[in-house]
């Protein structure tokens, strides 16, 4: 007799999903949506509202796997902070609004062929680097705050740090090419600088 016959209840199967199983894959659905239209999209404003559709959406997945630590990291630095800085940067530049005819090269097939390519290595990647990975039911929760915050400020320190160099140098980047565009207004002065 197994555990969930004598608790009196049948056991999950795979063409049985419970409701957070269907409300993943809802959730996946739209983000993978928000996401298609995000590289897709011709105006650079919309393409970065669009971002915010699908990093929002992959903090709802962090959730619905219990992972609530990373979920509001998710919030907190890329829908918050990344997708500011992005807006921030497009603002500083005076990219164009509206659409660009400056925004599509013509290489989509490139482009198609690069991302599948891409996605087929890591997907292989991960499979590869996980497959005899088991999750310890008995110890603390995978995504709670101790386990986290332990795997990273042990084992990826300077990742972390580094993105957040990388953040600091997109920000400057911006404020140095506005203050480019900036000088090379007509009537613009040595005196004025």
């Amino acid at each position: 007799m197994t555990l969930a016959a004598a608790a009196g209840t049948a056991p999950q199967g795979f063409l049985s999903p419970t409701g957070v199983e269907i409300a993943f894959l809802l959730v996946g659905l739209v983000t993978f949506g928000a996401a298609v239209v995000t590289v897709t999209t011709r105006q650079l404003v919309h393409a970065a509202l669009w971002l915010v559709v699908a990093l929002g959406g992959l903090a709802v997945e962090y959730l619905l796997l219990t992972a609530e630590f990373i979920a509001w990291v998710q919030v907190l630095i890329y829908v918050g902070s990344v997708i500011v800085l992005l807006l921030f940067g497009l603002m500083l530049t005076r990219a164009p609004i509206g659409r660009s005819p400056d925004a599509d090269s013509g290489n989509r097939l490139v482009a198609l062929a690069v991302a599948v390519a891409a996605a087929a290595a890591l997907v292989w990647v991960v499979v590869d680097a996980f497959r005899t990975t088991w999750i310890d039911l008995d110890g603390a929760p995978a995504g709670s705050t101790d386990v986290t915050g332990a795997s990273l400020f042990q084992h990826w320190v300077l990742p972390f740090e580094a993105l957040s160099v990388l953040l600091l140098a997109a920000l400057v980047g911006a404020i140095v090419l506005s203050r480019r565009a900036k000088a090379g207004t007509p009537g613009d002065t040595e005196g004025d600088r």
